[in-house]
């Protein structure tokens, strides 16, 4: 047996029919399975192989480096399972399993967590942020 994570690039271009890769893949929870689709007859990379959530709708494509691997060894008949296993930034990722069995998810990183936005409107110096949160300063108390 064999486990791989595996990046799925291409989320941020549309699909055919107009579905937004993106999208789908939020909504994709890890460990949820997702398919394998060669596309040998695709006109920018034989080797291609697409990635398709549980509702059918494409999340993008094997990378080019590890498509023809995986693709050489499905078209072996070796028994394969993959699940979303989640985002992070321009890509999404998903884990495959060679040999029989559901893939294991690993860990969660142990990354810090982001730090909070400024609590303050910026200075004439910062650009203005329309998504930050900008509290009223401290003022005197308001009431009777």
């Amino acid at each position: 047996m064999q486990e791989l994570t595996l990046a799925v690039v291409g989320i941020d271009f549309p699909n055919a029919d107009g579905g937004n890769r993106r999208s789908e893949a939020m909504m994709t929870l890890p460990g949820e399975p997702v398919a394998l689709r060669p596309e040998p007859k695709n006109p920018h990379d034989a080797n291609a192989i697409a990635v398709v959530s549980p509702r059918g709708v494409q999340l993008g494509y094997l990378n080019a480096e590890r498509a023809p691997y995986i693709g050489a060894r499905l078209a072996r008949g070796e028994a394969a399972e993959a699940i979303f296993q989640g985002l992070d930034g321009g890509a999404a990722f998903i884990r495959l399993r060679f040999g029989g069995g559901a893939p294991t998810l690993p860990p969660p990183s142990q990354r810090p967590a982001t730090p909070p936005r400024p609590a303050r409107p910026p200075r004439r110096s910062e650009p203005y942020d329309p998504h930050a949160f900008y509290p009223d300063e401290d003022g005197p108390e308001w009431g009777a």
